[in-house]
């Protein structure tokens, strides 16, 4: 298995490096992809100065997203991973791609533990079922695809800013492919990551993402309608026990209801128009071929 590791970053110069390091002990024959978004910290000079990385790639867009497809256009292994910024792979995680690999998995994903607040892991994959389809989420900062896995998906999904990689899932599960568990396959988190250094907090993007997720995967339907409100109506009544608490005021309540409910109607509006743009069971009309401007520039040391 020939295996290329890609990075999206966004001001995380110290996290990268720390993460670099990791992949230089514990994947030491892989083929490691730096995607620098407008970073003003000087990651671009601290990746330069390494030897230990294969490409460098420029981008202006902060939308990870955008990153990972820039990453993967450069890409020449028949196995490509995408691991978060501040994320540091574990001993035994490239023996363990590689093993479930050998197995037959096609995607490959494994435990994220924290460093802070208590040492929580992620344990096992979370399956929801919607529609007619079993969706297995993965988290997008330490995930590896069979190549041609990710050419039939042709990427990630531009439009989103955040939940690209559960859009991915809704995708695959579409597409019949299984994502398959390795414990072995794990990377530590060094600090509360953000979303590839992009952090999106706000509930109208939140729902945005959802709407258009659902919507485009799906279409308009019973049980569709139903996640998007049961999310709605969990964050509400999360939201009034601030304000009853004290900790919220009733005006922002009302602004974040607005928000929510601007979102979902903007979301499910791109998600039909981009459900009926592509009809093929990838559902990706933003992804890696659809544009060839992501880089700014690209350093490139496997041509030197």
């Amino acid at each position: 298995m020939e295996l290329s590791v890609v990075v999206p970053t966004l001001n995380g110069r110290d996290r990268l490096a720390a993460s670099l390091d990791a992949l230089a002990t514990v994947a030491p024959d892989a083929e490691v992809i730096v995607v620098n978004g407008p970073s003003a910290d000087g990651t671009t000079g601290m990746v330069r100065d390494r030897d230990d990385v294969d490409v460098l790639v420029e981008i202006a867009a902060r939308n990870v997203n955008v990153a990972r497809n820039a990453g993967l256009e450069v890409a020449d292994g028949d196995a490509v991973a995408f691991l978060g910024y501040d994320h540091e792979v574990e001993p035994g995680w490239r023996e363990g791609v590689a093993d479930a690999f050998a197995e037959g998995a096609s995607v490959v994903t494994g435990p994220l533990r924290r460093t802070v607040r208590g040492g929580a892991t992620s344990d096992g994959l979370e399956r929801r079922r919607i529609g007619d389809r079993e969706v297995s989420y993965f988290n997008g900062r330490n995930v590896v695809f069979a190549r041609p896995v990710l050419d039939d998906l042709d990427g990630f999904d531009e439009y989103l800013e955040t939940g690209g990689a559960r859009d991915a899932a809704h995708r695959l599960a579409g597409m019949g492919v299984d994502v398959t568990w390795s414990g072995d396959a794990a990377a530590r988190r060094r600090t509360e990551a953000t979303d590839g250094g992009i952090e999106r907090r706000d509930l109208g993007w939140k729902y945005r993402a959802l709407a258009y997720r659902l919507a485009k995967n799906y279409g308009i339907r019973p049980t569709v309608v139903r996640r998007t409100i049961s999310h709605a109506v969990g964050d509400a009544v999360g939201a009034m026990r601030d304000v009853l608490g004290g900790e919220a005021t009733p005006t922002s309540w009302a602004r974040n209801g607005r928000d929510v409910v601007v979102g979902i109607s903007r979301g499910a509006s791109d998600g039909l128009v981009a459900r009926a743009r592509d009809r093929s069971p990838k559902r990706n009309p933003n992804g890696v071929t659809v544009r060839a401007d992501r880089a700014v520039a690209r350093y490139d040391r496997r041509t030197e």
